[in-house]
């Protein structure tokens, strides 16, 4: 058995080795633990890096083919080298799974690589691939194990890597489907549509909801669906599937109005699934130890603390948006809470971004949210064509609206659909962690041209409303 650490993570995602280097920069003995044979979870591996990675390639072949010519730049017509392509994903992922090696040796954390189960207060067991296993002690534990992928409820369906994938499969196709159906109208499936879409595939997304991207602002999800469907993108919503299937070297996926009406069968060469993740806590003993769950989820306190005293659960196992840089913050906020001090995360103001193009990105509240909540508000618009800088980059599709108190001015909440929404969308992040107005924003003096005058002529727009006092 290891010596007692101070802590031990369970996990090495984004919540997990944030976690463990806060820790140790704190000054806690520090331990890791990861099931797979490199560090970064799902995340580095199987997610945000490679399949943004494959979406700037993809951006960057669109642009090629089609913007050039209007640039002035004159090109022979590009062409995909699909394995090299990869190739490029798998040495990006490589090096960030590698910085994040090197962080944690930096900082003194003790890695194990095995998978990780909780036998007891205090106790983690580490089996290793070869069957050998070792017990570690551990003043406190750290669930952060991330999530998996859900299927659709009811329905059978067997992935097969090639024909019937998920997001994980979706990332590494070694050939460009002619045909692709995504079942899910979410982050994942409108991302990973837009890279095989651009590559040549005809991207058909059926969604149960009559929205695209789940609980997000009405206004914004409805225009951003008409640009997709521009893009080329086909659309069946209010539809419930049945059936995914595989016949041959095509996939079938049956479906059928929600409102009721005839169920339909569709053909693809590939299907991707991408109706969400769920908690992964398969494995962790978690009902052995004693620790309360909500079906796979992990019940935790305002605290991050589970039922079970001196173990704690972030990220993904936990409620709250599956989200990693949520995750990174809830696992810096328990190291402090471990090491004496006072952690917190403000969870009304965790941004989302997806990052297709245009790139769509919000924080705060929705309007719905507000109606729902009998809050008065103002609402600011701009569009991104009246922005020059935007105008000059031909990246003219989207808008900012912004969403502020009547009473007060408070900035409440505000959507975009545009160039570098996922990166200005922090400029309100910021205001509204202060409480600042829409007035306050609109006075900030912005440099011009810049894409982030978007944000001030919005607040502009709001602060130009009468305000009700």
């Amino acid at each position: 058995m290891s010596d007692c650490f101070d802590v031990v993570v369970i996990g090495s995602g984004p919540g997990g080795y944030v976690c463990a280097i806060k820790s140790s920069q704190l000054g806690l003995r520090t331990a890791l633990v990861e099931k797979m044979h490199t560090f970064g979870g799902t995340c580095l591996n199987l997610g945000c890096i490679p399949s943004k990675t494959l979406l700037y390639s993809s951006e960057r072949f669109l642009e090629a083919n089609f913007q050039f010519k209007n640039l002035g730049i004159q090109v022979d017509k590009p062409k995909i080298n699909l394995k090299e392509m990869m190739k490029y994903k798998d040495e990006i992922v490589k090096s960030n799974v590698e910085g994040i090696e090197f962080l944690l040796n930096k900082n003194k954390i003790i890695s194990f690589i095995g998978w990780g189960k909780i036998t007891g207060k205090g106790n983690v067991s580490v089996t290793r691939r070869d069957g050998s296993s070792e017990r570690i002690k551990a003043t406190n534990i750290v669930i952060a194990t991330g999530s998996e992928v859900s299927g659709i409820p009811g329905v059978d369906i067997t992935f097969d890597d090639t024909v019937i994938v998920s997001s994980e499969h979706a990332i590494a196709l070694t050939k460009i489907p002619r045909k692709m159906i995504v079942v899910g109208g979410g982050a994942i499936g409108l991302e990973l549509g837009s890279v095989w879409g651009r590559l040549g595939a005809e991207v058909t997304i059926i969604e149960y909801m009559d929205k695209i991207l789940g609980r997000s602002d009405y206004g914004m999800s409805k225009q951003f669906q008409n640009i997709l469907k521009k893009q080329g993108f086909f659309f069946h919503m209010g539809s419930k599937v049945t059936a995914v299937s595989k016949k041959g070297d095509k996939g079938l996926v049956t479906f059928e109005p929600i409102e009721g009406g005839l169920s339909q069968t569709k053909e693809a060469d590939v299907v991707l699934v991408a109706t969400g993740r769920r908690p992964f806590t398969d494995g962790l003993g978690l009902a052995e130890t004693g620790i309360e769950t909500e079906g796979s989820m992990v019940k935790t306190d305002s605290y991050w603390r589970t039922s079970v005293e001196g173990i704690y659960a972030i990220g993904d196992v936990t409620s709250g948006p599956m989200l990693a840089h949520k995750a990174e913050d809830e696992g810096v906020a328990v190291a402090e809470i471990i090491a004496g001090q006072v952690g917190h995360v403000n969870y009304s103001i965790i941004p989302s971004v997806i990052y297709t193009m245009p790139e769509v990105a919000s924080v705060g509240a929705t309007e719905e949210q507000l109606k729902i909540d009998g809050i008065d508000y103002v609402v600011g618009h701009f569009p991104f064509s009246a922005n020059g800088r935007a105008r000059s980059m031909n990246q003219t599709d989207g808008f900012v609206k912004i969403l502020a108190s009547t009473r007060t001015d408070k900035v409440l909440g505000a959507h975009i659909i545009g160039l570098c929404a996922g990166d200005i969308i922090h400029e309100i992040a910021v205001l509204m962690a202060f409480s600042g107005s829409s007035e306050d924003l609109a006075r900030i003096c912005h440099a011009h041209p810049t894409v982030s005058e978007v944000i001030k002529e919005a607040a502009l727009a709001t602060f130009s409303k009468p305000l009700h006092i």
